[in-house]
């Protein structure tokens, strides 16, 4: 959709709340190289805040920027591609002294695994997806384990293959719902860290899952594609 028409978001979130029976909006997030490419009209978030609580204000209605300045976390930061990770967040030294990891050396490795994308970006856009004035890259659901089993279905049922989960129960919303997605243009599931449930209230039976925003469409379709072969084979 290299066209934007907010009618068309619109009717993609009405549709896919109505398919799942999601309480939450989807989020529309779009990185941007050049702040230029800001639409008009967009406010910069007001505050200080972590990623995951800037996705939470997002569904809630709010549409606003951010730039590094306003990203609380270094780590969050460094994945959106807003600042270059730190050496501490590179070294594995940051999480290694939270207590997540048994050694220093495992705290590297898994630090280093999570998708990051290049420190080019100047800032994130947030919206609801129902009423985004721009064409995100990632669309963010935060729905339960039911939903986010039928979307692996229909996403499977699109792109004819095994769905792969990749995360680490470590900066959940900005690397594996964000960066996965943006970097990999395949759609990621990921069950939360310790921020996003503490901070952006997560609920204990949410998960979260990130996609390119390229592929809504055809998770809709698939979504009423499954929906009638249920209905004419099972009766429900």
């Amino acid at each position: 959709m290299d066209k934007y028409d907010v009618d068309v978001y619109n009717k993609l979130s009405l549709k896919i709340k109505d398919q799942l029976g999601l309480k939450k909006s989807p989020v529309a997030i779009k990185l941007v190289s050049n702040k230029e490419h800001i639409p008009e009209g967009i406010p910069k978030v007001e505050e200080n805040f972590r990623h995951c609580e800037m996705v939470q204000k997002a569904l809630k209605g709010e549409i606003f920027y951010s730039t590094a300045k306003e990203q609380q976390l270094c780590n969050g930061a460094g994945a959106l591609g807003l600042t270059e990770p730190t050496a501490k967040v590179k070294s594995g030294e940051m999480h290694y002294s939270m207590g997540k990891f048994s050694s220093l050396e495992s705290a590297k490795r898994t630090v280093n695994a999570i998708p990051k994308i290049d420190n080019i970006m100047k800032a994130v856009l947030y919206a609801p997806l129902e009423t985004t004035p721009y064409n995100p890259d990632v669309v963010i659901i935060i729905c339960n384990t039911q939903q986010a089993m039928r979307l692996s279905q229909a996403m499977v049922y699109t792109l004819n293959d095994r769905f792969k989960a990749d995360f680490a129960g470590i900066q959940s919303i900005c690397g594996d719902a964000v960066a996965g997605p943006y970097k990999t243009k395949r759609p990621n599931i990921t069950l939360g860290c310790d921020a996003s449930r503490k901070f952006a209230g997560i609920k204990p039976y949410e998960m979260i899952v990130g996609m390119n925003a390229e592929d809504i469409g055809f998770v809709v379709n698939a979504l009423d594609e499954l929906n009638e072969i249920k209905r004419v084979r099972y009766g429900f």
